[in-house]
């Protein structure tokens, strides 16, 4: 059994095995302010471990939110989204992509506050992921924002800092990258939560 499995198991014991959902909360500590989640690894379990693998390894750390998404430069395209995207780690930080949990298979649809992995092809996903600003029916499975239908895999939510992710998406852009992109200091868990 290889070192990343070894871990992703660990993480499913200790973390899902008698942990009620509201144990798994956690902070995104950003230079605009906090964004506190939580997830669900009852309905996107690899989603949610390879999430908190890279917690885990720090590899989020100086990482960025990078970009955004807006009615103003999504103008063109025919499925316009609404998101700000982050998690940009350094390639030798990277972990190998993970299966595409479908908004089919887990029931978590692209509503407001929604956060959900990023990637190209089906099961290409690595550390990069999203949040949803208002409802994204595009992103689910079926939904036509990517040609090959699939979707994206969503794993958990925003429970306050939706100020701080609008900020985020208001700020100065171009073609959708942030001209300053905003750092992610560090992802704590919220033990008390």
């Amino acid at each position: 059994m290889n070192k990343s499995v070894c871990f992703i198991f660990l993480l499913y014991f200790s973390y899902f095995h008698g942990t009620a959902q509201s144990d798994l909360t956690y902070r995104i500590s950003t230079d605009k302010g906090p964004i506190v989640i939580e997830l669900y690894p009852d309905k996107a379990p690899e989603t949610v471990a390879n999430f908190l693998q890279y917690v885990a390894n720090d590899a989020y750390d100086g990482s960025t939110f990078f970009r955004v998404c807006t009615p103003g430069n999504e103008a063109d395209r025919t499925i316009q989204i609404q998101v700000i995207q982050g998690g940009n780690v350094p390639e030798d930080q990277l972990l190998p992509p993970i299966p595409i949990e479908t908004t089919r298979s887990t029931g978590i649809l692209h509503k407001n506050g929604v956060l959900s992995m990023a990637r190209l092809d089906p099961n290409s996903a690595q550390s990069s992921f999203f949040i949803c600003i208002g409802d994204q029916p595009e992103l689910d499975y079926g939904g036509k924002r990517h040609p090959d239908g699939q979707g994206f895999a969503a794993f958990g939510k925003v429970l306050d800092g939706m100020d701080v992710v609008r900020q985020i998406q208001g700020m100065e852009n171009k073609d959708q990258y942030l001209l300053e992109p905003v750092l992610i200091q560090h992802i704590t868990r919220l033990k008390n939560s």
